[in-house]
């Protein structure tokens, strides 16, 4: 059999991809490595207990009425009712450097007046900034960096607010150190301030779950436990796919949503053209990796004095988004309460924390077995005792503890160098050097749940429907 088009990649771009070209009758095959679906954004069991890979929001909330963003639009192409990811919005988020802390809301005249209270000289040059951000095309093309922190600087003249709004941008989607690409900053800056947060019923679960039986309704072909070995390739186009149980695979046209680089390595031994890109630099790995720490409390956190859905903090007023020179640094991170969202009739009396820091993925890789399970009870311990010092009591109420590392993320996913973001390096139209392969999900440029969905849809639209 040869499909109309193969995705290697089962995340939320790959999946999206499939459930639009399976709804329009294309014979479409999609290919996961792991025995669960999700990739980047999944989920696991703790102690009986389901635990979010990868989602702290999913932004670019609003509510069901609202149907002219990318939310509504998104469902309406996969043909997912609104009510059925059950969402609930967030309650209030904060970015917080030392002692200056900016709360923000789903309702953006909210932050507007926090501005106005904490940066009064700034309000009226952040509000030209927002206009000029809610016209901006942020999915556009363009393939040179833009520099956000040099535009933010034509607007703003306070050093702290810049790095304020920088932070959760930067944490929430760049795969460039101290900085993110413009157009990229105009999304997520949307999607967090302007639109919103918000968490579905059930988790990571229930989108997947969604998105699966969707795919398969429409007669989309799975295969998970399938991993691919190798593109074979003639005539600068993809003839067919080498899997490692020795299966071939074919197809007219490939869609790969496992990152640039990632798809490079399984055509490093192959007569292709030297770069995947026709751009002036080649793709490579980012060096953007995390650590993730999750508790488990024996009651909600807001109970323990953590009222905030998100926290984006910084010790310092210059926020260094890099990889650190050591194993992880502490001096930023996100706080996540998941139960901080308002949802009705929680399912559990327990709460939950999870904390993420940046890490330095080369210096996980260099220790050995021994060290590396001493050092993540090291790190597990120092997070607890700095990020959560000011809130009393709470290392008693912890009834259960993971981690992850930036090995767990490259074992789970793929990524080299456990680098979320992926490559700095974007195919920002989903085309590759090779005719008939394309790129979606984060090295095409889209972030968050919502971006990644959007990136499957659009490379299905533009290269193989239309």
């Amino acid at each position: 059999m040869v499909y109309d088009a193969v995705i290697i990649g089962g995340g939320l771009s790959g999946l999206a991809a499939g459930v639009r070209l399976a709804h329009f009758g294309r014979n479409v095959c999609l290919l996961e490595k792991q025995p669960r679906l999700g990739g980047l954004n999944s989920y696991y069991t703790l102690k009986g207990r389901q635990i979010d890979v990868g989602l702290h929001a999913i932004t670019n909330y609003v509510p069901r009425h609202i149907k002219t963003t990318p939310l509504p639009k998104i469902l309406r192409q996969l043909r997912i009712p609104y009510n059925d990811l059950e969402l609930f919005p967030q309650t209030i988020s904060c970015i917080r450097f030392l002692d200056k802390e900016i709360n923000f809301t789903n309702d953006f005249n909210f932050l507007l007046q926090e501005i106005a209270d904490k940066f009064p000289k700034q309000i009226d040059q952040f509000v030209k900034l927002s206009k000029s951000l809610s016209g901006y095309e942020g999915y556009s093309p363009s393939k040179e960096f833009i520099s956000s922190r040099k535009i933010l600087h034509s607007f703003l003249s306070d050093p702290l607010l810049i790095e304020m709004i920088l932070c959760p941008t930067m944490f929430y989607g760049s795969s460039w150190e101290n900085d993110v690409d413009f157009p990229q900053f105009s999304i997520l800056f949307r999607s967090l301030f302007c639109e919103g947060l918000a968490c579905p019923r059930g988790g990571m679960r229930k989108v997947i779950s969604l998105l699966k039986e969707k795919y398969l309704h429409c007669g989309g072909e799975l295969k998970t436990n399938c991993q691919v070995q190798k593109l074979i390739t003639s005539d600068n186009q993809v003839t067919q796919i080498l899997l490692n149980n020795g299966e071939i695979i074919k197809a007219q046209k490939y869609i790969s949503s496992i990152g640039l680089p990632e798809t490079k390595t399984l055509c490093s031994d192959l007569p292709l053209p030297k770069k995947l890109l026709d751009q002036k630099e080649e793709a490579r790995p980012g060096n953007l990796s995390f650590i993730e720490l999750i508790l488990i409390l024996d009651t909600p956190p807001v109970n323990y004095g953590l009222k905030h859905t998100i926290t984006f903090y910084n010790d310092t007023e210059h926020f260094l988004y890099q990889r650190p020179q050591e194993l992880v640094d502490l001096k930023s991170g996100v706080i996540c309460c998941p139960s901080n969202y308002q949802i009705d009739n929680p399912s559990t009396k327990e709460g939950m924390v999870r904390l993420t820091h940046l890490a330095n993925y080369h210096l996980w890789k260099k220790l050995t077995r021994e060290e590396y399970q001493q050092q993540k009870e090291f790190c597990l311990k120092r997070s607890q005792e700095k990020t959560l010092k000011r809130y009393s009591n709470l290392e008693k109420a912890i009834k259960a503890q993971d981690i992850f590392t930036p090995l767990t993320i490259e074992k789970f996913t793929g990524r080299i160098n456990g680098a979320i973001y992926g490559s700095p390096l974007k195919a920002k139209d989903g085309r590759t050097n090779i005719k008939n392969l394309f790129i979606c999900g984060t090295d095409q440029g889209f972030l968050g749940i919502i971006g990644t969905m959007l990136s499957g849809i659009t490379i299905a639209n533009q290269h193989i429907l239309y």
